[in-house]
């Protein structure tokens, strides 16, 4: 363009630069989407067993759903603690759990697979939907042995949800780790044990 030129705004040009400038706003909005979330987690003594009862969203970046969808399963882990608390230091962990869920999708059967890798117990879905779901409902988990405890302290039990990259296959955790949208974790939900 010559020197004192002036750009036309074609009603054309004019439409690409908003198309462009929406598909930014949803990619952006689509990875403030993307993560986990505790949405509520308490515990019951039942038979001397503190039992966990607990629900999670679970939202993946649509790059963790384009590979579960081209045969990559991914493996979430639910991480479980129980803290002394204490008044003048930081929080002790005297009990830690991981429970780790591996969700598959089978292309021929069009079915999503969730698999409990501590229990080896495993479930088909039809949809999507309803793996994440049957995934973020916890009821009844033992989750510690009250007789672990001692008496007269005060305990909070701490759970979060992340996705683990160290499962996905070593060609993709290069970029899962260089990515942002494969950081999905969740915060601790703690309550008072």
């Amino acid at each position: 363009m010559a020197a004192g030129a002036r750009r036309i705004w074609t009603p054309g040009r004019v439409a690409g630069l908003l198309s462009a400038l929406l598909w930014g706003l949803l990619t952006l909005a689509s990875a403030w989407a993307a993560g986990f979330e505790v949405l509520a987690a308490s515990t019951k003594l039942d038979g001397g067993v503190y039992r966990l009862d607990a629900r999670i969203e679970y939202h993946f970046s649509n790059a963790a759903l384009e590979a579960l969808q081209n045969g990559v399963p991914l493996t979430i882990e639910l991480e479980m603690q129980v803290r002394r608390r204490r008044a003048w230091v930081w929080d002790e962990t005297v009990y830690s759990l991981g429970q780790r869920f591996k969700l598959e999708y089978h292309a021929l059967s069009r079915q999503y697979l969730v698999s409990n890798l501590n229990s080896k117990e495993r479930r088909g879905f039809t949809s999507r939907s309803a793996a994440l779901q049957f995934m973020g409902q916890i009821n009844g988990f033992p989750m510690l042995d009250r007789g672990l405890l001692a008496r007269n302290e005060r305990y909070e039990g701490a759970l979060r949800a992340w996705l683990d990259i160290e499962s996905l296959p070593a060609p993709m955790r290069v970029f899962a780790y260089l990515s942002d949208s494969w950081r999905l974790t969740s915060e601790w939900y703690t309550w008072p044990l």
